[in-house]
């Protein structure tokens, strides 16, 4: 292995912008050399961290300058996007990632929101199955009438890679499913990882054979399996624990260990440790008796996951955002580090907020440079509360400090802690700036909020810029030449103030008597394809668009999911003003709200956030701007296979074997909309117990008109 050259080098913070073009280019050109070696050779000549510690650069430069990221940069291409050569294939069921706990409180307190949510008396105690969490590649398996057809990677948690003749290759991976009672349609996922004697194994031969070895079983798995040449995976020692499922038409247990036993019967290959523990306690010890065994395992792990064990208790807690409520993942101790805190920079976000964020002299943590950390908020500077704040509470951060740093779930930096018999004599509490540094107004704390936000929204130049960058990066309309510079530029000459100003650019420049050619850095080629750019995003997808507003808590996961629940931006709009109405009228219980509030991964901070968008007149007014230049696609929907998918179903009256969040979640699962009101367009409705004037409704449409027992019995639960 080849070390990496050890130097310290500039803050990013701190890089002008032609100094940031040059290292950008460099850390381009290198990063690909290092992909090539390893993606297409399996012999990188890097570790892991310095690999790491290389993109961690990238992203940064890319992230202070984002007019530097293009579709060709390696932050674009490795990742979380499907990789080149292989086919894309969307989940039906998004494979979407677990919660972390980091402490014992922490699981505590994930076993009382379940006893919370699912009402259990105190002293019932919901039965946990405990994993190891293997560090390994995430994989889909869809098998139809028990045959293997589809095999795919996790990609983005929507859409991912189609690698199905390369998993072909492992032994570990059934081509035809074992037993009885295989479902018609199952989707089988788990993990590919190696060995540790595998991985050493697979080393040694390279070294004989005077080949560059491998970094570690985890990159070296992934990189086998995306191998384009299916040969090179067959060679490889690769191997499958199967843990959970996506779509299946029926499942053939009821419970999470239950699900275990038949993957095993059907031929794969499940984790031994597994347990199923009935208590607090069990699961502690478990999970303390995995880290004592964790160099002996045989396999790489960072940590363990605990899963509710009922199925139907599984299927009550549902989702939220991204990740499930019934499941989470315990991760072992991040690695740490002291350094000092040379200093508390705040930046100005699109929705106003003040963040401060630490820099610090350079250390390494886990094999990664780190410079700088996130502070969160004043209280967190302060010392003050368990949400976000240091390990020691009551103990504030000051510049000149000695601190130590961890990696939050290996990823974030973050201070956890500060080193007080080491604080310098002449250190003074930090004082949180009440004024905005970008445009100087107050900066105010709102009630039961730990974050202080500008007040300026209309005049900050850092709020306004930031949600123009923000609606051209590239998880929104993605515009190529459209970046960082040029938006901060035409937004001091007053050229796009505003979204719609975009698509009317080329209108308004023909009008002008002073061109954009005429601009420095500017030409008749550039300005031509900047307008051809431009154009090229006048047809976006809903959940680009949805992304793009910039709205408070909808990130790509939800705005997808805002998108496949409402399908066109017509029916998302008016669903949304019909809400805001509500909520100004202060009547948060209007369908519109409820339909919102009940979409599975929402939840009401996240539904508030959307309606208080759309209760601002001039967020509509710049929306309805922005349609009339552009066309938005209705969002494509996942096929589905059951007795309801496509039907329209409203529930009403007092449901009594089951609440009307669980019927909504199950039958939004099945495929099936879920309307807040009778109309012709109505296939079922399921009636309760005093059911009203929908019921009278439907009946008098001729609608098919199902008690609860019948909804069951269609629906096959």
């Amino acid at each position: 292995m080849v070390k990496s050259r050890k130097a310290v080098l500039p803050d990013v913070a701190k890089l002008t912008k032609p100094q940031a073009k040059v290292e950008h280019m460099r850390l381009a050109l290198e990063i690909e050399a290092h992909n090539e070696r390893y993606y297409q050779k399996d012999a990188p000549t890097v570790s892991d961290a310095a690999y790491d510690a290389l993109r961690q650069r990238l992203e940064a430069i890319e992230v202070k300058f984002p007019d530097l990221v293009s579709k060709d940069s390696p932050t674009q291409k490795v990742g979380a996007a499907p990789a080149r050569g292989f086919a894309k294939v969307q989940h039906v069921v998004p494979m979407l990632s677990l919660g972390n706990a980091f402490s014992d409180e922490d699981v505590t307190e994930f076993v009382e929101r379940i006893r919370r949510f699912l009402k259990l008396d105190a002293d019932e105690m919901p039965a946990i199955t405990a994993e190891p969490k293997i560090d390994g590649l995430s994989l889909s398996l869809r098998y139809e009438n028990g045959e293997l057809v589809r095999a795919a990677t996790r990609g983005d948690g929507f859409t991912g890679e189609d690698v199905t003749a390369n998993v072909r290759t492992i032994k570990d991976i059934p081509h035809a499913l074992k037993g009885r009672n295989i479902p018609a349609a199952c989707e089988m996922r788990g993990e590919v990882y190696m060995l540790k004697k595998d991985f050493l194994e697979l080393n040694w031969r390279q070294a004989e054979a005077d080949e560059t070895v491998f970094a570690n079983p985890r990159n070296s798995a992934a990189g086998s399996l995306r191998q384009k040449d299916v040969s090179i995976t067959a060679s490889r020692p690769l191997k499958f624990f199967a843990y959970t499922w996506g779509e299946m038409s029926e499942r053939p247990a009821d419970t999470q260990h239950g699900m275990l036993e038949w993957m095993d019967k059907a031929g794969f290959a499940v984790n031994p440790r597994t347990k199923l523990c009935k208590s607090i306690d069990d699961v502690l010890k478990f999970y303390r008796k995995i880290g004592d065994d964790r160099a002996s395992l045989g396999y790489d792990i960072d940590g363990v996951v605990y899963k509710v064990d009922r199925l139907d208790w599984q299927d009550r807690l549902g989702f939220v955002s991204r990740s499930p409520r019934w499941a989470i993942a315990h991760k072992f101790a991040a690695e740490q580090a002291t350094t000092v805190l040379n200093g508390i920079d705040i930046q100005v976000g699109r929705t106003g907020a003040l963040t401060p964020v630490a820099r610090l002299a350079p250390v390494t943590v886990g094999g990664v440079v780190v410079q700088n950390a996130t502070l969160h908020n004043e209280d967190y500077i302060k010392g003050i509360g368990n949400d976000g704040g240091p390990i020691r509470d009551g103990v504030d951060i000051r510049v000149g400090d000695t601190v130590v740093v961890q990696r939050a779930g290996d990823v974030i930096p973050q201070i956890a802690n500060v080193v007080l018999d080491k604080r310098p004599a002449n250190a003074k509490p930090y004082k949180f700036p009440e004024v905005c540094p970008v445009c100087g107004s107050h900066a105010v704390r709102e009630e039961d909020e730990a974050v202080r936000r500008c007040t300026g929204a209309m005049i900050c130049p850092a709020q306004a810029t930031e949600r123009l960058k923000h609606f051209v990066s590239r998880l929104a309309f993605d515009i190529d030449g459209l970046g960082d510079k040029q938006i901060q530029e035409f937004y001091e000459d007053g050229l796009v103030m505003s979204p719609v100003d975009i698509f009317t650019l080329q209108k308004r420049d023909a009008r002008s008597s002073s061109k954009l050619m005429q601009r420095e850095g500017y030409g008749e080629t550039s300005v031509r394809n900047l307008f051809a750019a431009i154009d090229a995003r006048r047809s976006i997808e809903l959940h680009r668009l949805i992304f793009a507003l910039g709205i408070r808590h909808v990130g790509e996961g939800n705005a997808k999911l805002l998108a496949r629940h409402y399908g066109t931006i017509e029916n998302f709009r008016d669903a949304m003003l019909a809400a805001a109405k509500g909520a100004e009228a202060e009547e948060n219980e209007t369908e519109a709200y409820q339909d919102l509030n009940n979409i599975g991964g929402i939840g009401e901070i996240v539904a508030d956030a959307v309606v208080e968008f759309f209760a601002e007149p001039r967020n509509v007014k710049a929306l309805g701007e922005l349609l009339r230049e552009i066309e938005v696609k209705p969002a494509e929907q996942p096929k589905k296979s059951s007795p309801v998918s496509d039907k329209t179903v409203v529930f009403t009256g007092s449901l009594t074997k089951f609440t009307r969040d669980e019927a909504k979640a199950v039958a939004e699962r099945l495929g099936a909309k879920v309307a807040g009101s009778v109309s012709k367009k109505t296939d079922y409705v399921v009636a309760g117990e005093d059911a009203g004037s929908k019921l009278a409704k439907a009946r008098e449409l001729g609608v098919a008109v199902l008690t609860e027992d019948d909804w069951l019995q269609l629906i096959g639960e």
